[in-house]
């Protein structure tokens, strides 16, 4: 098999990359001019240069494929244009799709987000089938991504077979820029979080991910999404694991919610309006840290047979990988 991965220099498309090769396939990622390669530099990779908002490159990168893996998305909880995240998420999935349908490709696993299930109102995880409530989609990411989505699985009456994937929070190896998840593990090493707030996350390994996205390629149904996820921990929980894993003190003060927020209202005045710069913490951040965005991943670990590799090994490869690469000083 040949694949197409987008978005193959980042956190997540990254370690696809490597699970494709490691499965002994061919794998031609598509890379931006100018783009930070060292996620995959002296990879045994075919490259292919292109954007998500030129269809004639991404029609030049689609040809002889089998496969496409699009995994590229701008993923930021702060955004001075809502416009650029928009378009990037959803008219580059528009264009990347339709490229792959004219070029034949067998297969398409489409990268979404549990940001487009919304968290469960009966204190239970939320599943593939949770009922969908619009006032959850909270800043640009999360609702450029539920009309990506949606626009994904349109494909599948036109001809291209798609699976959609929901990835959590994934933690590991390889979190470049960072992510938002990976921010929080950066934050605790640098001695950056005083305390925590009252929430929680789905925590998986980006490695199991990366695993759970050629799973959805080989068994994964048609038409169908899959939470690519492991375990349910409270912010408190993930500041305990990450002390134990690290050798550092984990905080022990509660913040408020409305300190939080007045918190993020200023930073992102401060840094993000006068300075120009993405804030530390955004109102977006906090807004959805009002709910605890716990998940199921049953239907992916019965139907695909997704990993679940333990979170503390999770934890400890970012850490590591982190301290490795000069993140931490």
């Amino acid at each position: 098999m040949k694949a197409l991965v987008t978005g193959a220099t980042g956190f997540i498309g990254s370690n696809v990359v490597r699970e494709l090769l490691a499965a002994g396939h061919e794998v031609r990622v598509l890379v931006r001019p100018g783009a930070d390669t060292r996620n995959i530099d002296g990879l045994p990779v075919e490259t292919a240069i292109g954007d998500l908002l030129d269809i004639e490159s991404l029609r030049r990168a689609a040809q002889g494929c089998d496969a496409l893996f699009h995994v590229a998305a701008l993923y930021s909880l702060w955004a001075p244009n809502a416009q650029v995240v928009y378009r990037a998420n959803v008219e580059g999935t528009v264009n990347v799709l339709t490229a792959a349908l004219e070029a034949g490709v067998q297969k398409a696993v489409y990268t979404s987000s549990v940001a487009t299930i919304s968290p469960s109102r009966n204190g239970r995880p939320s599943a593939e089938d949770a009922p969908f409530y619009e006032e959850d989609l909270i800043g640009a990411y999360k609702q450029s991504k539920y009309v990506a989505e949606q626009e994904a699985l349109r494909f599948t009456d036109k001809g291209l077979p798609v699976v959609v994937v929901n990835p959590s929070a994934p933690v590991g190896r390889g979190d470049i820029k960072p992510t938002p998840t990976g921010r929080i593990v950066l934050d605790f090493l640098r001695g950056r979080m005083p305390g925590y707030v009252d929430t929680g996350l789905n925590v998986v390994d980006v490695e199991d991910v990366a695993k759970g996205h050629l799973l959805a390629y080989e068994k994964g149904k048609v038409g169908q999404r899959y939470i690519l996820g492991n375990s349910n921990l409270s912010l408190k929980e993930i500041l305990v694991t990450l002390a134990q894993v690290a050798g550092r003190k984990a905080p022990v003060l509660k913040i408020p919610y409305w300190a939080a927020l007045a918190t993020a209202y200023g930073d992102e005045f401060v840094t993000g309006r006068i300075r120009g710069k993405e804030p530390q913490i955004s109102v977006d951040r906090v807004r959805l840290s009002r709910k605890h965005m716990y998940y199921d991943a049953g239907k992916a670990v019965r139907e695909l047979g997704l990993p679940q590799t333990p979170v503390e090994e999770a934890f400890a490869k970012a850490v590591a990988w982190f301290r490795d690469n000069g993140y931490v000083r």
